[in-house]
């Protein structure tokens, strides 16, 4: 994975311009080396200007769209299991006996949540790593096969005769899933942000995350739809139910096939086709397909035509580059700052988040009675919540992203994230028992501040901070590291919150929390404010072509 910096050596011009300025062989030799490096340096820029400064359109409105739906089906199946493993419970553990009766266990649950979170570091790692090295559009695309594969899958589920278990089937087509889900990340986020303008390239990266609220919103509502639907089946038998959690998770697939056609084609960004490719007529052309820039066959300048007749010479990038770049203490922070702040938001985030039932039951969202009007309760209240807290966060970052900074919203989430859980931990138990109310706002506040914060900008920075050569694998290895974050949170979580009775240990987890609050605000400072500038201001690209 080669530095970006070295293009000026290996980029050869599209129309070299003779010279004799000396009857010296090597003097007319190095002027017109001189004057080949020019020429391919203002084609570049030409390109990449009219990409940075390209009126809002129909192509960006599209390329969002496409990530979106991708990143709103992902939603939907991470969060969809949280109810779903409650439907099992009462499915599968119907006979048990005690506290155990309609209850998936503990130690089942863990691993059938955590398990796509384990493919998804798996998935942004490789797909990052792939998306550099082959291009973003020529894998573009097969994460989402996976996913429609693996959902559909998961959803009919079933024991084998001997061995393994529903559970564990469910747990192997969940963790492929996962390596679909993880492969979107880098894979969506760059290919939005090498199209974007750069005006507008925050607020169109944060509007392809912010669809995951949607997903979220869209699995409870799915939900109370699909239980409506088998009501008096499910009073009268509550093994119906087997149908209820297949259907949920099952239709999880369908946007993702919606979306499959346009992902598989988008073009590739001229800015892959320009440094990884070098292809310089090629991104012209793509440029004009795309965004109306000036069409390489039509230009009048010669350096086109003359592009156009030059093989591309294409240089793939290598670890051995990677390392030379990242060995500068100046490059690595930003690595290390990306990484690490996504890990300590992703300890909070699924930490509550794929475990919302506990506190959707410490408020009084556990409904009673029969199965029915547990589950449906459990639904509605996940539908509040996020409304109340998720979605606004989300498109609140969308709005005010280019005009506050993505730095400065990481700052003010984080922070308000630290007081909020000191609050909610601290004062766990006095809040509940003097207002319910209190406390539902004090919780959707921190969901508020998640998405109005870290939650949405440690998606959108690593897409715009690294060399267009490794940002795909950069932005993976960032993603990857948030996920660990959430693998130790979901393992912690379930194996300390029991610590001293049922549930007793939640408050000392939210505290927990802030602490890894704390950690991802101070290694805020290590990250660039990328607003206003363009990806190769940002990684002195420009500087060294």
């Amino acid at each position: 994975m080669s530095s970006d910096h070295s293009l000026a050596e290996q980029q050869t011009a599209r129309h070299p311009v003779q010279y004799v300025v000396s009857s010296d062989d090597m003097q007319s030799k190095h002027y017109t080396q001189q004057v080949e490096t020019s020429d391919a340096h203002m084609v570049r820029r030409q390109a990449l200007a009219e990409i940075d400064n390209a009126k809002f359109g129909w192509f960006h409105i599209k390329a969002c769209l496409v990530a979106g739906v991708g990143f709103f089906t992902d939603s939907y199946d991470i969060f969809a299991i949280n109810l779903c493993s409650l439907i099992m419970g009462y499915v599968y553990y119907a006979d048990a006996t005690g506290s155990a009766k309609n209850t998936t266990p503990t130690n089942i649950d863990i691993w059938v949540k955590g398990s796509t979170q384990l493919g998804c570091i798996v998935g942004q790692l490789l797909f990052g790593y792939l998306s550099d090295r082959l291009g973003r559009k020529r894998i573009y695309g097969v994460e989402l096969m996976i996913i429609i594969v693996c959902t559909i899958g998961g959803a009919f589920s079933g024991s084998s005769v001997r061995g393994l278990s529903v559970y564990w089937i469910l747990f192997i087509w969940r963790f492929v899933l996962g390596i679909g889900i993880g492969g979107d990340y880098p894979v969506s986020a760059i290919i939005t942000s090498e199209f974007a303008t750069t005006k507008r390239r925050g607020a169109m990266v944060a509007a392809v995350f912010a669809m995951q609220g949607f997903g979220i919103v869209a699995a409870a509502i799915v939900a109370i739809v699909v239980l409506a639907c088998f009501k008096s089946g499910i009073n009268n038998d509550q093994l119906v139910l087997d149908y209820v959690w297949r259907i949920i998770m099952g239709l999880g697939a369908v946007p993702g096939v919606i979306a499959l056609y346009f992902r598989m084609t988008i073009p590739e960004t001229p800015r892959y086709t320009l440094d990884v490719e070098r292809d310089v007529y090629r991104a012209a052309n793509d440029v004009k397909a795309t965004i109306g820039g000036k069409d390489a066959a039509d230009a009048a300048t010669p350096l086109y035509q003359e592009a156009a007749r030059q093989p591309p010479k294409n240089t793939k990038p290598t670890w051995t580059e990677f390392y030379n770049y990242f060995k500068q203490w100046r490059h690595f922070k930003v690595l290390l700052g990306t990484s690490v702040s996504w890990f300590a938001l992703d300890v909070a985030f699924y930490g509550i988040n794929l475990n919302s039932s506990i506190i959707l039951n410490a408020i009084g969202f556990s409904g009673s009675g029969s199965p029915y009007n547990k589950l449906m309760k459990n639904a509605a209240g996940n539908i509040i919540l996020n409304l109340l807290g998720t979605l606004p966060g989300y498109w609140v970052t969308v709005f005010t992203i280019d005009r506050l900074g993505r730095r400065t919203i990481q700052f003010i989430g984080f922070a308000f994230l630290i007081v909020l859980f000191c609050i909610l931990g601290f004062g766990y138990h006095k809040i509940l028992d003097k207002s319910v109310a209190g406390f539902i706002v004090l919780f959707t506040l921190a969901q508020f501040f998640q998405n109005f914060g870290p939650n949405t900008t440690t998606f959108i920075i690593p897409a715009e901070a690294f060399p267009t050569r490794f940002r795909s694998t950069c932005h993976g290895i960032s993603a990857a590291s948030g996920k660990v974050g959430a693998v130790i949170s979901s393992l912690g979580f379930f194996h300390l919150k029991d610590k001293g009775g049922k549930d007793a240990f939640i408050p000392h987890l939210i505290e927990i929390f802030a602490l890894f609050m704390l950690l991802g605000f101070i290694v805020t400072w290590f990250v660039p404010e990328t607003r206003g500038k363009t990806l190769e201001e940002l990684n002195d690209e420009e500087e060294h072509q």
